[in-house]
């Protein structure tokens, strides 16, 4: 069949959505490691109407088909925030991505690359940079190390096959993406233990438990610190209040008051840190689909999840704050007071950290204080046009 024609077209109609999204669970069904995230939120990414990153960006879908057969698919995609953003943040103007990479194999992953790269040529663009699918706050990079295990939730998997067929089309790494994995139920290290402590004692600091009963206003309040901490990072693109409110509505069913904790300096909440239970250890065995009796069982489950794994995804001190110890009592103490409820309510074993710029040596050096490895590493590649 490798040597039927390869055709790459434009994914158009809704029908061709439905195959471009089904292709991932055909070509990754025989990994134990990939979860097959719920086929209604892959739908939504892609949907105009459902996610408002289409109210600054817009994204062309490509499919591969041999032999009347998909076999591969891409996005090429800009988003008109990230152009105004510091070159020297690693976006700006000229700048173009891809994403949402599925290959059968060497042959159709160039094939692939090189019409996205056409298109965003034909927007202008002067560089290309991915997998960022659709954006830096949805699954960005490339799986390059930690191929042995199932990712968390929010976390992409990928062969390992696909970083060379990237690198052979001429893309290189720009930055690199760090997972922790660490063991939570036998504590933290001394040395995070006495800054805990020592924050508690001071007085300074209050941690509070995030109040779901005012839910719409909590979860913009933690993005807004997001914006706020993250905005000299590498890759930052601010969210917009559309996009606030509609993660704060995906997120609303999986977040659990004890395992969101926002800290308090003298009545200002200055940082925040949210934890969410694996639900990855549950989705592993849906297919994809909550029908027709998954439903019951995950709401059954949320009510009261066990699970081994906690993940990290956000975390944030306002800039202000940054590089001085007050930062470091906050980090820690958010960390090690979630960590208590994470073993006690949840049963959890472990702990999932990230991701974690390879350049952001403060968020880096959290990650190892509190016994953490670098668990995983998802790469992003540039290619100049």
């Amino acid at each position: 069949m490798n040597d039927q024609p390869l055709q790459i077209v434009p994914v158009t109609t809704k029908a061709e959505r439905r195959e471009f999204v089904d292709l991932a669970y055909r070509l990754n069904a025989g990994n134990p490691n990939w979860i097959p995230p719920l086929k209604m939120e892959v739908h939504g990414l892609l949907d105009p109407a459902k996610n408002p990153w289409f109210g600054h960006g817009k994204a062309q879908l490509f499919l591969a088909r041999r032999g009347g057969e998909a076999v591969g698919r891409i996005s090429a995609h800009i988003d008109f925030l990230a152009l105004e953003q510091p070159v020297e943040q690693g976006f700006g103007p000229g700048t173009g991505f891809w994403g949402l990479f599925e290959a059968a194999d060497a042959a159709v992953a160039a094939a692939l690359l090189t019409k996205a790269e056409e298109w965003l040529r034909g927007e202008n663009s002067t560089k290309m940079i991915g997998p960022v699918s659709l954006s830096m706050w949805d699954e960005p990079g490339l799986l390059v190390q930690g191929f042995d295990s199932a990712p968390t939730i929010m976390m992409g998997y990928n062969s390992a096959d696909y970083e060379g067929w990237v690198t052979a089309q001429g893309h290189a790494g720009v930055q690199d993406l760090y997972t922790y994995r660490l063991r939570i139920d036998q504590g933290f290290p001394e040395l995070t233990n006495r800054i805990v402590a020592m924050g508690e004692k001071s007085g300074k600091i209050h941690i509070r438990k995030a109040d779901k009963s005012r839910f719409g206003e909590e979860a913009e309040l933690l993005l807004g610190i997001l914006n706020n901490a993250w905005s000299d990072n590498w890759g930052f693109v601010p969210l917009t209040d559309d996009e606030i409110a509609y993660a704060g509505k995906k997120l609303k069913d999986v977040v659990y008051e004890d395992l969101v904790r926002f800290a308090e300096i003298d009545g200002e909440t200055v940082a925040f840190m949210m934890t969410l239970p694996d639900l990855n250890e549950k989705l592993k065995d849906y297919g994809g689909s909550l029908f027709p009796f998954n439903w019951a069982k995950l709401l059954w489950w949320m009510r009261k999840p066990k699970v081994k794994m906690m993940r990290v995804p956000l975390m944030g001190v306002v800039k202000r704050l940054q590089s001085s110890r007050t930062a470091s009592q906050l980090a820690f103490t958010l960390i090690e007071y979630i960590r208590r409820d994470a073993v006690v309510k949840y049963g959890a074993t472990h702990g999932d950290f990230g991701w974690v710029l390879a350049s952001n040596d403060g968020m880096n050096s959290v990650g190892e204080a509190v016994g953490g490895t670098i668990d995983k590493i998802y790469r992003i590649y540039q290619k100049s046009l």
